[in-house]
């Protein structure tokens, strides 16, 4: 508790009737070109596809952008994944900040303790070696 709130690292916003909705964690979102970019946001149209069983989605390093918006997915038994596909399908939904710059296709997400994805995970694979981190 600071100043009377409770910090938890959640990011929300609050609507016109004065309801909240819980975006993302603050420690996930990218900033990518000077957006703040939501991975949950993405994730939610991702996982809605048909072929995919489930994605995570994560800030790489970029040189132009500070941090390019990078997902990874997991295919459905069977599915045949599109990466293409995929980034047109988040740029209807969400435009064209939140697409994904490329998709990973991968076996498995790795996951923490409690069954989610693990983002410190994935993001240090892509991140190793660099001098700095945009977050």
């Amino acid at each position: 508790m600071r100043g009377g709130w409770l910090h938890t690292g959640d990011v929300a916003r609050e609507d016109d009737e004065g309801f909240w909705t819980i975006v993302d964690r603050k420690k996930d979102m990218i900033v990518s070109g000077g957006f703040n970019v939501f991975p949950r946001e993405i994730e939610d149209v991702l996982t809605g596809h048909a072929d995919v069983s489930a994605a995570a989605v994560i800030g790489v390093p970029d040189d132009k952008w500070g941090e390019a918006v990078k997902a990874v997915v997991v295919a459905r038994p069977g599915a045949t994944i599109d990466p293409e596909a995929l980034i047109a399908l988040v740029k209807e939904h969400k435009g064209p900040v939140y697409a994904p710059k490329s998709v990973d296709v991968v076996e498995a997400l790795p996951l923490t303790p409690v069954g989610k994805a693990d983002k410190v995970a994935l993001r240090e694979r892509y991140w190793a070696g660099q001098d700095r981190r945009v977050h």
